[in-house]
C-alpha cells in the first residue's frame, strides 16, 4: 500500500539560515514533507555545526548534537554568496523554488545582490522570508542579540518572572528562538499559500522579538488592561501553598499547588496515604498549617524520601492531585505514553550510530511527518543538486570547487 504523500510535499525551500531560530523553522517544514535545501559556507558550514554537546565529547562538524536536531530532514549543499558565480547559481536554484529562509543580518540579502527585487525578477512568485532580532525595520534592526537579550526585550514577559525580592528570569535554554522559529514556519507557509492561490511572493518579516511579546503569556496584554507591569510572585509558605519543586527518593518532583483551597488538601492527605491528617487539628486549616509547619515538614518530606517519582506520580494520580515527575532525557524514551505515540524517532547517521530524536510536534493524521530522517553532512548533496537538478557538467563543479564557490 502506498503512503499518503506529506503535507508539504512539492514544495522546496532554499535554507540560508544558521543558529537556532531558523533551523528550527526549516525543520519544521522538512518534518512535513518540503524539501528543504540547507545552504552553507564552503568549508565552513552552520555555526551550530561547531555547538555543543558532540558525539562522545569529541568536537567535530559532523558531530554535534545542536545541528543534529536542527537540521534531520534536509540536504546541505555548499554555496559562496558573495562570489558572482555563487549568487548565479543561487538565482538558478530559486527559480524553481517556493521559499527561502534566510537570518543574515538586515540588508545582508541586499548587499549580496539578492535582495526582495531581484529574486521576484527570477521568480515572481518565490516568498522570502527573513528571520532577525528585532525586524527589517526600525532603530534597533542592526542590533545583535542572544536569547537572553531578546528576552529582556521582550518585557513584560521576561519582566514577571522570578520572584519579586529577587531579579528578574528568563525561560531556560534558547526558548525563545524556538518559538519565534516556530511563528517564522507558520507566516511563511500563509505567505506560500497565498502564492500558490495566484497572489505574488512576498518578504515575511519575523523579528524574534515580536515574536516572544505575541506569545501565549498573557503579561503583556495584562500590562496594557492594568497600566502596570505583572508582578513578579512574592515568597508564599510553602504549607498553605505546595508549590515548586521537591526532591524525592530518585529525583524530583513538580508541583503545582494546593492554594488556600480547602479543597485540596484532602487530596494532598490521600496521596500521601495519610487521610487521617484532614481531622488533626494541626492541618486542618491554612491558619494551622502555616503554624505547625514544622511538623509537616517532617511528615511530606520524609514521605518524599521514601518513595520514587513513579509511586508518587501514581499516589497524585489516584488522588486526583496536580503533580508530575520531573523527567531526566533518559527517562523519555522509555515513557510509556511516548512510545505510545512514537513520539522519539530512531535516526541513523553513519559516523554516530543510531540516535533517538523528538518527532513531531503535532501530528497530521492524514499526511505523515517524515520520520527516520538524519541531518545532512556539510555539501553531502553537491553534486546531486547541481548536477542531477541544475545540469552542472563535471568540469564545472570541479572549476567551482577550485574557485571556492562550492
Amino acid at each position: 500500500m502506498t503512503s499518503p504523500p506529506s503535507a508539504l510535499h512539492g514544495i522546496t525551500v532554499l535554507d540560508l539560515t544558521q543558529g537556532v531560530a531558523g533551523p528550527f523553522c526549516t525543520r519544521l517544514l522538512a518534518g512535513y514533507g518540503a524539501d528543504v535545501l540547507k545552504i552553507e559556507m564552503p568549508g565552513r558550514g552552520d555555526v551550530s555545526r561547531h555547538a555543543a554537546p558532540f558525539y562522545r565529547d569529541s568536537p567535530h562538524p559532523e558531530s554535534s548534537g545542536l545541528f543534529f536536531h536542527l537540521n534531520g530532514g534536509k540536504r546541505s549543499i555548499t554555496l559562496n554568496l558573495r562570489s558572482p558565480t555563487g549568487r548565479a547559481v543561487f538565482l538558478h536554484l530559486a527559480r524553481d523554488a517556493d521559499l527561502v529562509v534566510e537570518s543574515f543580518r538586515p540588508g545582508t540579502m541586499a548587499r549580496f545582490g539578492l535582495g526582495r527585487a531581484e529574486l521576484l525578477r527570477a521568480n515572481p512568485f518565490l516568498v522570502l522570508s527573513s528571520i532577525s532580532n528585532f525586524g527589517q525595520s526600525g532603530p534597533y534592526r542592526d542590533y545583535e542579540a542572544v536569547d537572553l537579550i531578546a528576552q529582556a526585550y521582550g518585557g513584560p514577559l521576561m519582566y514577571g518572572q522570578g520572584l519579586a525580592e529577587k531579579t528578574p528570569l528568563k525561560f531556560a535554554g534558547n526558548s525563545g528562538l524556538y518559538y519565534a522559529g516556530v511563528m517564522a514556519a507558520l507566516a511563511a507557509m500563509g505567505a506560500v499559500l497565498f502564492a500558490k492561490m495566484g497572489g505574488p511572493g512576498q518578504h515575511v518579516d519575523t523579528s524574534i522579538v515580536h515574536a516572544l511579546m505575541s506569545s501565549p503569556e498573557h503579561k503583556p496584554i495584562s500590562a496594557q488592561y492594568t497600566g502596570a507591569p505583572t508582578p513578579r510572585a512574592t515568597s508564599v509558605s510553602r504549607w498553605s501553598y505546595l508549590m515548586g519543586f521537591y526532591p524525592c527518593k530518585d529525583g524530583f518532583i513538580g508541583v503545582q499547588g494546593s492554594g488556600r483551597g480547602e479543597t485540596w488538601w484532602p487530596r494532598v492527605y490521600r496521596m500521601m496515604g495519610m487521610p487521617e491528617l484532614e481531622r488533626d487539628p494541626r492541618f486542618s486549616t491554612p491558619e494551622a498549617r502555616d503554624a505547625n509547619r514544622d511538623d509537616f515538614d517532617a511528615l511530606w518530606y520524609t514521605w518524599l524520601a521514601d518513595h520514587t517519582r513513579q509511586e508518587i506520580f501514581a499516589a497524585a494520580t489516584a488522588a486526583r492531585y496536580p503533580l508530575a515527575p520531573v523527567y531526566t532525557p533518559a527517562d523519555f524514551a522509555t515513557d510509556p505514553h511516548f512510545t505510545a505515540r512514537r513520539f522519539f524517532e530512531p535516526v541513523r547517521r553513519r559516523a554516530l550510530g543510531t540516535i533517538l530524536q523528538p518527532g513531531a510536534p503535532a501530528k497530521l493524521l492524514g499526511s505523515p511527518w517524515l520520520e527516520g530522517q538524519p541531518a545532512p553532512a556539510l555539501g553531502e548533496h553537491n553534486h546531486q543538486i547541481y548536477a542531477g537538478r541544475l545540469g552542472y557538467s563535471a568540469k564545472q563543479l570541479a572549476e567551482m570547487r577550485s574557485a571556492g564557490v562550492i
